[in-house]
């Protein structure tokens, strides 16, 4: 036999099942993209947990995991699992981990009414910066980072939950003297001006779950004009992460209310820092974001010296 028929081994590392359920997500039903969700976000509970638990977490029926496993060539659930046991050997906690260490350090001083819901606020906060840490990459910042400052204009997208780190981005990267484009939906252009995007600029797309329809339009309008697209989401398999250049993950939890900026909003400011720091003309010292009112200061001390 020359193994010609054979069929293809089956992953036995997490990134390896991560990359196969990635190419084959856009092909996947609704449930299976479910379950592919949860089961990378989450993979330290899918080694841990048993099938009904598991089951619970991504909202099926534990038969739908059986069958999601036997999708991608193994045996059943126990199979596609034991690759995930075998990550743990050396994967940082995973994120119920991490909140449950910290709610262990916190549970002598018991919190409830209000204050209880800013501490559980402070401790999902606590563990989704921790796995910051975790998931960021010294080649990613670097590489965001000199797109950032080659660019000839900076293009940024990013509504819904997504807007607040959107307006910072803006705000802090037009302080270091790059030109800036705010792809918001008022006068509803965006599409439009998304249109202009080159090879000589880069997009920046920030959107999670449920990712905002018109940022994913922007982003294809980019990338189909050979833009290079930074993207901030919450997974391999979010639409942002088909084109990015440089992609930044940030998977949580749900909030009752609201997920938290947090961690997405501390990535974005690390990308400013990361930015000035490259743009410093000596090179040294720690990077200095100017601010509108430093900037106001600094010309009011200026028109008093010349006055003087």
């Amino acid at each position: 036999m020359d193994g010609t028929n054979e069929a293809p081994a089956l992953p036995l590392n997490y990134e390896g099942v991560v990359n196969l359920v990635t190419r084959e997500y856009p092909g996947l039903s609704g449930r299976f993209q479910q379950i592919a969700r949860f089961f990378t976000q989450n993979p330290n509970a899918v080694a841990l947990e048993s099938i009904n638990a598991v089951a619970a977490g991504c909202g099926v029926h534990p038969s739908a995991l059986v069958r999601f496993a036997q999708h991608f060539g193994y045996s059943g659930f126990k199979q596609m699992q034991s690759v995930f046991q075998t990550r743990l050997a050396t994967a940082a906690p995973g994120f119920r981990e991490r909140i449950g260490a910290i709610e262990i350090d916190l549970s002598r001083n018991p919190s409830h009414g209000n204050l209880g819901f800013l501490r559980d606020l402070v401790v999902r906060d606590i563990a989704t910066l921790q796995g910051l840490l975790d998931s960021v990459t010294e080649d990613s910042l670097s590489d965001a980072a000199h797109l950032l400052k080659d660019a000839e204009t900076i293009y940024i997208a990013g509504q819904l939950r997504s807007a607040p780190i959107a307006s910072f981005l803006r705000y802090v990267l037009v302080m270091l003297r790059r030109r800036v484009v705010l792809l918001d939906p008022a006068g509803g252009l965006a599409q439009e001006m998304a249109a202009a995007v080159s090879d000589r600029d880069v997009l920046v797309a920030v959107a999670f779950r449920h990712y905002a329809r018109e940022v994913v339009a922007i982003r294809d309008a980019a990338a189909a004009n050979g833009a290079p697209v930074v993207a901030i989401t919450d997974s391999p398999l979010s639409p942002l992460a088909k084109h990015a250049r440089v992609l930044f993950t940030i998977p949580e939890d749900e909030y009752s209310f609201s997920r938290s900026l947090a961690g997405p909003m501390c990535l974005a400011q690390c990308l400013a820092v990361a930015t000035a720091a490259l743009l410093q003309p000596d090179g040294g010292g720690t990077p200095r974001i100017p601010t509108v009112t430093g900037s106001e200061r600094d010309r009011g001390r200026t028109a008093r010296q010349r006055r003087a």
